[in-house]
């Protein structure tokens, strides 16, 4: 039987260690793409996943289930990005290490590529992560929230604690932005579209 987030929740919060280490199994990809794309570093953000998982434990007790467990994850991921990045001092740096996809890692395996796809999309994706450092961090947040994990305009105003209209006005910026970076790079058509829209 699989259980919901709330139920393992529930589960974990009754003291079933098991139930919370399936929350951990469950979102630690998402989790560590998220740290990753907003912090651009691999260890840096294995270890920011790392503390946003044993947090949300420590914090579990009082998780009052107001919004769905991976939004309330996501807060506390974003919150200890933002945290190092002032610790560091650092603009973010969002290129994926040599050979390293995150985008995949974090998504299900698709149909098989040939060769020159493979390489293609890998070249976009350096692109678009090359283009995204020069965004403002609330344009960019979103961006990584809407288009990498899916989360609806109303959870990404939930997180970054703003109204909706702001939500979807730094979406449009930001997507705005990078398109115009794309096309002066000649990037133009269904590729940048897929990455950046």
């Amino acid at each position: 039987m699989t259980w919901t987030d709330e139920e393992l929740v529930t589960r974990a919060v009754a003291g079933d260690q098991d139930s919370f280490n399936q929350l951990i199994i469950r979102w630690e990809r998402p989790i560590y793409a998220l740290a990753y794309r907003v912090i651009g570093r691999d260890e840096d953000a294995r270890d920011v996943a790392q503390e946003a998982f044993m947090r949300a434990f420590r914090a579990l007790p009082g998780f009052k289930g107001q919004a769905k467990f991976s939004s309330w994850l996501y807060r506390i991921t974003l919150n200890l990005c933002r945290d190092w990045i002032r610790r560091q001092k650092r603009t973010p740096v969002v290129s994926a290490p040599e050979g390293l996809d995150i985008i995949e890692m974090a998504a299900e395996q698709g149909p098989v590529e040939s060769i020159e796809e493979l390489v293609a999309r890998k070249q976009l994706s350096a692109t678009v992560a090359e283009a995204m450092q020069h965004l403002p961090e609330e344009q960019r947040t979103a961006i990584i929230l809407k288009e990498y994990h899916g989360l609806t305009f109303q959870e990404i105003a939930d997180l970054q604690q703003c109204p909706l209209s702001t939500v979807k006005t730094r979406l449009y910026q930001g997507l705005s932005v990078l398109r115009r970076q794309l096309q002066a790079q000649g990037i133009t058509g269904s590729g940048a579209s897929e990455k950046a829209s």
